[in-house]
């Protein structure tokens, strides 16, 4: 039977009073896996529980069918680690740290100069590799932590909100680096985050925890099923459109640009393209609206009494 990426039975982390981790039971697959929950679920926790620098309070895990607290340097040896927070002496070159990364996960000294370059320049740094750290921006300082966490070829990234700090041009190039690294390298990937539409966009499973509880573990295309909502989008006259579907019979909900309509009966989509061609509209979108990740967190309605 293949092993595990990752599996644990029964997890839990406590300091003192506070739960960090409890009763946590998952087993996740090779791959880029989403790791979500708002700040203080207990992510990083977990995170440092599987590299071995917190023993757990109770329960178990295993990394590659690896115990991270008996087996640490094995467990070390085949994964990557980049952290949250900055982390980075201002006065070494990306060049020196990265190879002094290198060295200490045991390479040689030409083995991890050597490594050092190919990781800077997977993460596009290459051209920049010779300057010191305290004058990079900080989308760069983010590809540096990434690229020590590469420079020892590990089997698995553990990624720390690896897109913290960064605009949103330097979280589009941070995810897309990411996504590449675990869909061409080979490397699975955990990403650690609390921006739901981001693990969305590039997972291929996700493991939501809520209060140091597993809400779910599953795959994103499981998560985001079609729902029985139909979307509809035109390019101009929503309004007009909405007035008219809601003259139809039809119960409309308006959200954005995007017209939400239940699909109620069979005849739902032909009446609603029916009403866009008498109106003359540019239909942009008509499809089924898909669940979100966002909507496993969604506050439940409390139930009639």
């Amino acid at each position: 039977m293949p092993v595990s990426l990752i599996a644990t039975q029964g997890l839990t982390k406590t300091y003192g009073p506070v739960t960090a981790l409890a009763d946590l039971t998952v087993s996740v697959e090779p791959g880029v896996i989403g790791l979500v929950g708002a700040n203080g679920a207990g992510k990083s926790t977990f995170i440092k529980i599987m590299l071995g620098l917190l023993a757990p309070t109770g329960g178990s895990v295993r990394v590659f069918d690896l115990d991270p607290t008996r087996d640490t340097d094995r467990v070390r040896a085949r994964v990557g680690y980049m952290p949250e927070h900055d982390c980075l002496p201002p006065d070494l070159s990306a060049a020196e740290f990265v190879t002094h990364l290198g060295r200490i996960s045991g390479l040689p000294r030409t083995a991890a100069r050597e490594r050092a370059s190919e990781a800077l320049r997977h993460v596009g740094l290459y051209e920049e590799r010779y300057r010191q750290i305290g004058g990079y921006s900080t989308g760069m300082k983010q590809r540096v932590k990434l690229a020590q966490a590469l420079v020892h070829d590990p089997d698995l990234l553990l990624l720390d909100e690896p897109t913290n700090g960064l605009d949103p041009a330097g979280r589009d190039a941070m995810l897309n680096l990411v996504h590449r690294i675990g869909t061409e390298f080979g490397i699975s990937v955990v990403v650690c985050s609390h921006l739901l539409g981001e693990v969305e966009r590039i997972c291929d499973s996700l493991i939501a925890i809520e209060g140091g509880r597993l809400l779910r573990a599953d795959t994103i295309s499981a998560m985001t099923t079609a729902s029985d909502v139909l979307a509809v989008e035109v390019s101009d006259g929503t309004e007009e459109l909405a007035a008219a579907l809601t003259a139809l019979g039809l119960p409309v909900r308006q959200d954005g640009r995007l017209l939400l309509v239940p699909l109620d009966t069979e005849d739902t989509y032909d009446r609603i393209l029916r009403c866009v061609a008498d109106l003359d509209l540019p239909l942009h979108r008509l499809d089924q609206r898909r669940h979100r990740v966002a909507e496993l967190f969604a506050p439940k309605e409390p139930a009639d009494v």
